[in-house]
This record gives structure tokens, sequence and C-alpha cells, in this order.
């Protein structure tokens, strides 16, 4: 059996999606149609039940894949590690939400970019969860960080790390709730002050409130930049309240420059996840990322 068709078959199966697999191959989809049916006179049987939108793996076609695919993922490692000397440095291509990236990811990663044989070229890119997955899915990033775990065989997740949000503000604001009004009252001794957050549907306000008041905000956003690091920088010069990552607030909390308003007993949490294309782990350079940033994650708080 040719192993270029089982290749293709692979990445369909994975992919869900002819159009999506021949991109990923690099080839036209007519070639990637061709090869299946190749396969499937070879076999005699179907291998995919074609619908409007993707194709769907017929019984026959998830044993098949179930037997090859670890097979091939094997023959890839051996290919990649034999390309893997010390003359030939590899580029791995990054993708992320720009504040965890910046702040956790690459720190950790850029160790990883020397000249010992074992290291990395890196080139990253930053986008919402929804981005950074279309974008590893199409092939354009070989390791992603996501708030989002990815459905489908394409696209394999790890738990990462979880995140703790935090209610902040600058203390003036907190200096006008009175004492013991937040506990007794709740989201309401919040309304009444602005906010500033990342996006008009107030995605992390919104959250915070539905696992901690359960409730929706009555507010609405005062000052809306797309960017925690710059969301902090508003919340600390007294722009509004803020709900950020503890992670990136830690430091202003600490020095007194903002307050957390609330201290609820199960404080909401947001898990990231590292996530690649299934079967790409066989390539050292992006085996060796995803396993160190794990191993990174255990000293975050």
């Amino acid at each position: 059996m040719d192993l270029a068709l089982l290749r293709t078959f692979v990445t369909v199966h994975r992919a869900g999606s002819f159009t999506r697999a021949a991109a990923l191959l690099g080839l036209s989809q007519p070639a990637v149609t061709s090869q299946i049916r190749t396969l499937e006179r070879q076999l005699g049987r179907p291998l995919f039940l074609r619908q409007a939108r993707g194709v769907t793996p017929t019984t026959t076609g998830d044993e098949l894949a179930h037997k090859a695919a670890p097979h091939l993922d094997a023959l890839v490692e051996i290919a990649e590690t034999g390309l893997d000397d010390e003359s030939s440095l590899r580029t791995l291509h990054l993708a992320g939400p720009p504040e965890f990236t910046a702040e956790r990811a690459l720190p950790a990663l850029t160790e990883l970019t020397g000249d010992d044989g074992q290291g990395f070229a890196l080139r990253t890119s930053f986008g919402n969860a929804e981005e950074t997955l279309e974008g590893l899915a199409a092939g354009h990033h070989d390791l992603a960080i996501s708030t989002a775990r990815p459905r489908g065989a394409l696209l394999t997740a790890t738990p990462l790390c979880d995140e703790e949000h935090v209610l902040v503000a600058a203390p003036r604001w907190a200096e006008e709730i009175a004492p013991g009004v937040l506990h007794r009252k709740g989201a309401p001794a919040l309304e009444n002050l602005p906010v500033v957050e990342v996006h008009e549907s107030l995605p992390f306000v919104s959250r915070y409130w539905a696992s901690v008041f359960d409730s929706r905000p009555a507010a609405s956003g005062t000052v809306i930049v797309p960017d925690l690091r710059a969301v902090l920088a508003c919340a600390t010069v007294g722009a509004g309240l803020a709900v950020l990552p503890r992670y990136l607030c830690a430091p202003v909390l600490e020095r007194g420059d903002v307050v957390a308003l609330h201290d609820p007993a199960v404080p909401p949490l947001r898990t990231y996840f590292l996530v690649v294309r299934t079967g790409t782990l066989a390539m050292p350079h992006i085996a060796r990322a995803h396993e160190w940033l794990q191993r990174a994650a255990t000293d975050w708080d």
C-alpha cells in the first residue's frame, strides 16, 4: 500500500475535510479526492461519507486510521530526528493570546532558542482563541496556546495551567464602597463604578459576575482597550474596576497601586491549553517546546 495514500488518508481523517487536508498537505483538493478514491478502490470499501460540510469516516475508515496513524507518526519522527542536527535550526511557529504569551510563554521558550544543537528559531503570532486555532488547523502555526479546547481529531489539546481572575480597582474606588457593603449586597454595590474591559461585551467582567454573583453586570464599559496590560494600566490610574488574571496584576496588588474589591471563596478560573495538530508532536522541536512549557507551568502561580 502506498504510504503517500495513507498519509493523505490520515490527514483527511484528522481534518474532517478534503479542503483542509489539501491545505495541510500542500496539494489541490482534486488531488486529495483522487488519492482517497484510489485507496478506497484498493481496499474495496468506502473510507468516508461525503457530507455538505466535510466528511465523516466510515467504520472501516476509523479502523484504518487507528492502525495506520501511529506508524505514520513514527515515520515522521524518524525523518524529523534525522534532520535535526547541529547544522539545521528548525523554526517553531507559536500562536496565543498576547498577554499570556508575552508574560508567560515567551520568557520560557526563549531559553530554547540557543545554538546548542537542540534549539530552534521562534516566530510568534498573537490572536484570540478562535484565530489561533484556525491558524493552527490551517498549518500556519506549529503550537498554539488557547483558552478553548478544540473539537475534532485534527487538533490535540493538553491542559497547561489555570488562571485565577481578580476583581481590582484603584484604592479610591474601594474607599467609596463602605466596609461590608460588598459582602452584603454583592454585585449591586459595584454597579455604579466605571468598567475597564477588552471588549464591549465585557467578557472578563461577565464571566466573573456569572461565577461569583450568579448574575450579569448592569454596567457598561467606560474604557475599552483590546489588551489586558492596557486594561491594568487604566485601572491603576483610576479609570474604573477591571477583572484581570492574578499573574498579571500581582505586582501592582503587592505595591497597593490597585486593590482587590472582592475575595470570593472560590475565585473564577480559566484554563489554558497547549494545542498541536495531531501527530506533529513527532517533530522534535515541537515536542521539546510542548514539554518545556508544561514544565515551566508547574512554577507559575
